[in-house]
């Protein structure tokens, strides 16, 4: 039997949707009817005293429930941020559009979210204005809904 030549492997394109609906469970929807009223609210550790934003219902550190709630102010600073230009299936917003962690004033974690209020279409212009540990405030979706997207974004503080 002859051997079939060493070709690139076949490939299959297709696309999957999955829908899917989440059970956020009483500590995220408690997190989110504090939202709806522009509130950002941790959960605090009684054994290391660690603020946890988004709030956890366990401490990672000591393992210790966590059912203490504490307000947070609204503003923080950027750990780190990634800058998209691809839509993908599902994906709010439109691109582009940029993700930062922000550790918010008090807090001992990062909370993931999006950073706009300016013109992202330049990324030059982008990477002038975001800087890893610059400052940056809440801006609140004027029509809420009890999720995540009640904060709208968060936007740097020149």
């Amino acid at each position: 039997m002859a051997e079939k030549p060493k070709d690139k492997p076949r490939e299959i394109k297709a696309e999957v949707f999955v829908p899917y609906e989440v059970a956020v469970g009483p500590t995220w929807s408690k997190f989110f009817d504090y939202l709806k009223e522009e509130k950002i609210m941790g959960t605090k550790c009684k054994g290391c005293d660690r603020i946890f934003v988004p709030p956890r219902e366990f401490c990672p550190r000591c393992f210790e429930d966590v059912d203490e709630w504490v307000e947070l102010g609204q503003e923080g600073v950027i750990e780190t941020w990634s800058y998209a230009t691809l839509k993908f299936y599902g994906q709010i917003p439109d691109p582009p559009f940029v993700t930062v962690q922000v550790r918010l004033d008090g807090c001992q974690s990062g909370f993931f979210h999006q950073i706009a209020g300016f013109d992202l279409s330049d990324f030059e212009e982008v990477n002038k204005k975001i800087k890893l540990g610059g400052r940056v405030r809440a801006v609140w979706r004027k029509e809420k809904h009890g999720d995540i997207r009640d904060l709208d974004y968060f936007e740097p503080i020149d």
